[in-house]
């Protein structure tokens, strides 16, 4: 019998994470030898996902795999980011682990990216939702039976009143036409709380939604602001916090 090929799967917390995970593990070619995730020194937080490394660890305890944090500094620079990575890339060679997993489904140029940068290091990328229809991977994903909550969104494409609430069918039909469903062009991040691959839900509730702005660089190398909205979700700690979910 042939040894599984073992894997660790990028984790950002949100429903492609999830559902690339669901898939790998029924991939029976793979061994999902652990998740990792990257955070800033600064806040302990996901990147464009606003959330918190409790939340996350929370996830990998319901789900029953290994969580490995990857620290790096809130400095803005690509450069450190890829330090503290290739890093960590050293630490899951030792362990035999050869391939690493994204939730990526369209973008070309992050795809290539990733590529590039693991085949500089001896490892393999999968990618086990790429180059799917995202309608057809969004209703997938929730008639699989995954629940994840809007936990960040740009301000000028998603309606405020979605943001700390679940994605579902009723969030897919209110989209415009310049949204894509799954979110990969970065117009709305999410936070998955529950589904098949979860021994338990993790109880959350909205605490507060905050407004950020952010310098967004156009082609022309100029700059515009951009809003955010993040969803400060906190973990319940009694049916009362439950019920303002």
């Amino acid at each position: 019998m042939m040894s599984k090929i073992k894997i660790s799967l990028s984790w950002s917390g949100g429903k492609d994470s999830a559902y690339a995970l669901w898939k790998l593990i029924h991939d029976p070619q793979y061994e999902v030898v652990s998740l990792h995730t990257t955070l800033s020194e600064d806040n302990h937080r996901v990147g464009m996902h606003g959330i918190h490394v409790t939340l996350i660890e929370a996830q990998a305890a319901s789900l029953g795999i290994r969580i490995d944090k990857v620290y790096f500094p809130a400095s803005g620079q690509n450069k450190a980011y890829e330090e503290a990575i290739s890093e960590y890339l050293n630490e899951l060679q030792a362990e035999g682990v050869t391939h690493i997993a994204y939730g990526d489904i369209l973008l070309e140029d992050l795809k290539e990216y990733r590529e590039v940068k693991l085949a500089e290091k001896g490892f393999t990328a999968v990618f086990p939702l790429w180059a799917s229809n995202t309608m057809d991977l969004a209703r997938e994903f929730l008639s699989a039976g995954f629940k994840t909550k809007i936990c960040a969104a740009d301000a000028d494409l998603i309606q405020k009143e979605w943001v700390g609430t679940d994605y579902s069918h009723a969030f897919l039909k209110q989209l415009t036409a310049n949204v894509d469903p799954c979110g990969e062009n970065g117009e709305f991040h999410s936070f998955c709380y529950d589904g098949p691959a979860f021994s338990k839900p993790i109880s959350t509730y909205c605490k507060e939604l905050v407004q950020r702005p952010y310098d967004l660089v156009l082609e022309d190398g100029t700059k515009r602001k951009k809003n955010f909205w993040f969803a400060e979700l906190t973990k319940s700690d009694s049916e009362e916090n439950v019920s303002k979910a």
